[in-house]
C-alpha cells in the first residue's frame, strides 16, 4: 500500500456559542425576514473575541501615544500596527455584522480574515517586543505594551479557535 504526500485540510468554524443558524460562518443566503443585522452574532464567541481585541488594541494605543518621550520610530510603529490592526478586526465585524459576507461571495473572507490575523497578529508581537525592549520606564509604556501582549495573546487565541488545521494521508492507492 503506498500513501501519497500529506494533505493539509483546514476547515472553518464560526465560533457559535448558540447552535445553529446563530454564527455568521454558516452556508446559504439569509432570508428577507432576517433584516440587515444579524442578531445572533455579536453573541458568538467569535465577535466577543474581536471586541475584545479591538479594546485592547485602543487601550494599547492610547497608553503609548499618551506616554511622554515616545518621538521614537519604535513608538510610531507600534501606534501604527495597533491601529491597522484595530481598524481590520472593526472592518470584519461589521462584515460579518451586516451579512455582506453574504453579498460579497467573490471574497473568501475566511482566507483573508486568516491571512490578516497572521500578519497583524505578527506584526504586532514584533512591535510590543520593540517597546518592551526600550529603556524607557514610562508606567504607560509598560501599560502599553501589556496590552499589546494581551492584543497579541487574543488574536492567536481568535486564529487557534476559529481555524482547525489538520494533516491527514492521503492514500493513492484505488482500492483503499
Amino acid at each position: 500500500m503506498s500513501h501519497g504526500a500529506g494533505l493539509v485540510r483546514t476547515t472553518c468554524s464560526s465560533g457559535s456559542a448558540l447552535g445553529p443558524g446563530a454564527g455568521a460562518g454558516q452556508l446559504g443566503c439569509a432570508g428577507p425576514s432576517e433584516g440587515l443585522l444579524d442578531q445572533g452574532y455579536p453573541r458568538t464567541l467569535a465577535a466577543l473575541l474581536k471586541v475584545a481585541q479591538m479594546v485592547t488594541l485602543l487601550i494599547a494605543f492610547l497608553c503609548v501615544r499618551s506616554s511622554p518621550g515616545t518621538h521614537y520610530s519604535a513608538y510610531n510603529f507600534f501606534e501604527v500596527v495597533t491601529m491597522c490592526d484595530l481598524i481590520m478586526i472593526l472592518a470584519f465585524y461589521l462584515v460579518y455584522l451586516f451579512r455582506f459576507h453574504r453579498v460579497l461571495t467573490c471574497i473568501s473572507w475566511p482566507l483573508s480574515e486568516l491571512l490578516h490575523y497572521l500578519i497583524g497578529t505578527l506584526l504586532l508581537l514584533i512591535a510590543c517586543i520593540v517597546v518592551a525592549s526600550r529603556r524607557d520606564s514610562y508606567s504607560s509604556l509598560v501599560a502599553g505594551t501589556v496590552f499589546g501582549f494581551m492584543a497579541t495573546f487574543l488574536c492567536t487565541a481568535s486564529v487557534w479557535l476559529s481555524y482547525k488545521i489538520s494533516c491527514v494521508m492521503q492514500s493513492t492507492d484505488p482500492a483503499v
